[in-house]
């Protein structure tokens, strides 16, 4: 695989077909126009599972593959029939559906196959176009990472913001029929981009995570301490947390656990992965802190990837949240995936950032019955919607966005509050 220095890929690349020319070997190229596919979907996530459906052609075509500067790759090598490109692009539809060059009349647009020596020029021509058009990144837009020394005077700055405006809250909807929802619980979180706009725009806080982490221990006590001022008068039975695990010993999260919550609500401290293996004893006595108030422990953010890995029954969290990757989808039929939920419990795991229906689909296949995201939030208001006598005195975006706030102007703009705190079941 070559991607080596600027334009490393590229003139490997033509070095190869220069050699090809002497030779006049019967070889080809399949060139996969990755730069093409929408922005969403250029994750490098998605382009490294692309990589790996074409993959397979590497090795059947005694070839290799080249990453070029836009994002794009060829594959150089001999026997690369359409059929086998045309099997790799009807994989890749089923992930991602809502990419309409998956679906162009004419599939070259995405996937084209250079047949040597007719499309020789053609195909150098192309990789020269390439190297003029890519430009160099655009160091206006830099952001630089939070250092040691600013460390202080970024934590100080949260006791200038009002926290409580920033913390939002969102559900996680369980689906008891085909038309019965309840929420399980709903979770509390300052999102990054949301605290990234009150500091200097030049700064980046996530870049150096231990300083990060650090930042957020210090952001899990404002948040915790916000709830004593939140405009919500139906709290959820279950309350979700996004927690650091030192949080769980903090004074704020003690205080909030025994005196502020009635004695049937319950937590749902939701820790991240590397946290846990950083401090495996730590998780251990936070679980068995939070087991003694009822309270339960959730590891945020695993992948199907991440769940083969785990040890289950050495960590034993009760829930455990997988991120929606549309290219999940892919794998309709993974029989190790399924063993591993079904030895897990269905019910104790979360299918979150569902942004469309093959996410819940997905989910419902393996048994997963627990849901949230995008598309999750927009079913939650369009049923609470229905309901609200003032359903038409504002849109469902406004709504949302109300229903996600816990203070606030905009929040003060409901016409009823009731129906905004609403829960479904």
């Amino acid at each position: 695989m070559a991607k080596a220095g600027k334009f490393g890929a590229e003139k490997a690349l033509l070095d190869a077909l220069d050699r090809i020319a002497r030779s006049q070997s019967s070889y080809s190229v399949l060139y996969v126009n990755v730069s093409k596919l929408k922005l969403k979907n250029r994750h490098p996530a998605f382009v490294k599972i692309i990589a790996k459906l074409f993959d397979n052609l590497v090795g059947a075509a005694y070839g290799m593959m080249f990453i070029l500067s836009n994002g794009d790759f060829a594959i150089l090598g001999k026997n690369i029939t359409s059929a086998t490109v045309e099997d790799a692009v009807k994989k890749l539809r089923v992930g991602l559906a809502s990419d309409p060059i998956l679906y162009a009349q004419n599939m070259s647009e995405f996937a084209r196959l250079y047949e040597f020596p007719d499309d020789f020029a053609e195909l150098y021509r192309h990789i020269e176009n390439v190297m003029e058009m890519v430009q160099l990144p655009d160091l206006s837009a830099y952001k630089y990472p939070v250092e040691a020394s600013q460390i202080d005077g970024v934590i100080e700055k949260l006791n200038d913001v009002n926290i409580t405006e920033l913390v939002k809250h969102q559900s996680v909807l369980r689906i008891e029929n085909a038309n019965e929802f309840k929420t399980l619980f709903q979770e509390f979180f300052v999102a990054v981009k949301d605290l990234s706009r009150i500091y200097d725009a030049d700064i980046d806080l996530t870049a150096n995570k231990w300083l990060f982490l650090y930042l957020t221990q210090a952001l899990d006590k404002k948040t915790i301490s916000s709830f004593l001022f939140a405009d919500i008068k139906n709290w959820p039975q279950n309350i979700g947390l996004n927690l650091n695990l030192s949080s769980v010993f903090s004074e704020e999260f003690v205080n909030f656990a025994k005196n502020v919550l009635r004695p049937e609500q319950k937590i749902v401290a939701e820790v991240q992965m590397m946290d846990v293996f950083n401090s495996l004893n730590l998780y251990f006595e936070a679980k068995e802190i939070l087991h003694r108030g009822g309270h339960k422990i959730l590891i945020d953010a695993t992948s199907p990837e991440m769940l083969k890995m785990l040890n289950i029954t050495r960590l034993e969290p009760d829930m455990i949240k997988i991120f929606w990757d549309p290219m999940m989808a892919l794998e309709a039929e993974n029989t190790e995936l399924k063993n591993l939920i079904n030895d897990f419990g269905a019910d104790n795991i979360i299918l979150a950032k569902c942004r469309d229906q093959n996410a819940v689909r997905w989910g419902v296949h393996y048994g997963i019955r627990n849901f949230q995201g995008p598309y999750i939030d927009k079913l939650e208001v369009s049923l609470i919607k229905t309901q609200c006598p003032y359903e038409n005195k504002c849109s469902a975006e406004e709504c949302l966005k109300r229903r996600r706030l816990i203070a606030g102007e905009f929040r003060d703009g409901c016409f009823n509050k009731e129906y905004l705190e609403k829960l479904l079941g």
